[in-house]
C-alpha cells in the first residue's frame, strides 16, 4: 500500500500549519462539486513572512523557490481543512503562482517549481498539474510570492 499524502509530508520532514486566516473578505477554500478552490496563499510561517521584497531585487531566486514551497504548504493545509484527509485529493488540476518581481527579473517559473515539486513530492502522479507562473509588481505584505490552486477531489 502507498503512503497517504500525510504519510508523505512527514517523510518530506513537513507538518501542516495552521490555515492562515484570510487578509481580507475571502474564504481560504470554495468546494463546488468535485473540485476546490484554494484562495492565494502566501508563504506565511507562524503567521509572519519569513521575507519580503522582489524577487531579483530584495530575495534571491532560491529564496524564493523556498517561499512558494511554503505557500503550498499552506494551500494542502487548507484543503486537508476542507476535507479531513488528503486521501480524498483526486488530483491537483491548476497552480497559478504570482511572484512579485525587479523589473528584469524573468526566472518565475524556476521559482513557482518550490511549489509545483512539493506537490508532486507529497501526492505522486496526482501532483501533475497545468499551471501559470506570472510576474507581480507587488504581491500583499510585500510577500515574495503568492499561489492559488484548484484541487480536484473523490
Amino acid at each position: 500500500m502507498s503512503p497517504t499524502p500525510e504519510q508523505r509530508l512527514a517523510e518530506l520532514g513537513h507538518e501542516l500549519p495552521q490555515v492562515v486566516r484570510p487578509l481580507a473578505s475571502y474564504a481560504p477554500t470554495v468546494r463546488s462539486g468535485p473540485h476546490i478552490y484554494v484562495a492565494g496563499q502566501l508563504p506565511l510561517v507562524n503567521g509572519e513572512l519569513p521575507h519580503r521584497g522582489k524577487v531579483g531585487a530584495e530575495v534571491d531566486p532560491e529564496t524564493a523557490r523556498d517561499l512558494a514551497a511554503t505557500c503550498a504548504l499552506n494551500a494542502i493545509a487548507a484543503v486537508r481543512s476542507e476535507l479531513g484527509e488528503l486521501s480524498q485529493v483526486r488530483r491537483i488540476v491548476k497552480v497559478v503562482g504570482f511572484v512579485a518581481s525587479s523589473p528584469d527579473f524573468t526566472g518565475q517559473p524556476q521559482v513557482i517549481n518550490g511549489a509545483s515539486e512539493l506537490l508532486g513530492a507529497v501526492f505522486g502522479d496526482a501532483g501533475v498539474h497545468a499551471r501559470s507562473a506570472v510576474g507581480a509588481a507587488a504581491l500583499p505584505l510585500d510577500a515574495p510570492v503568492e499561489v492559488e490552486m484548484i484541487v480536484e477531489v473523490v
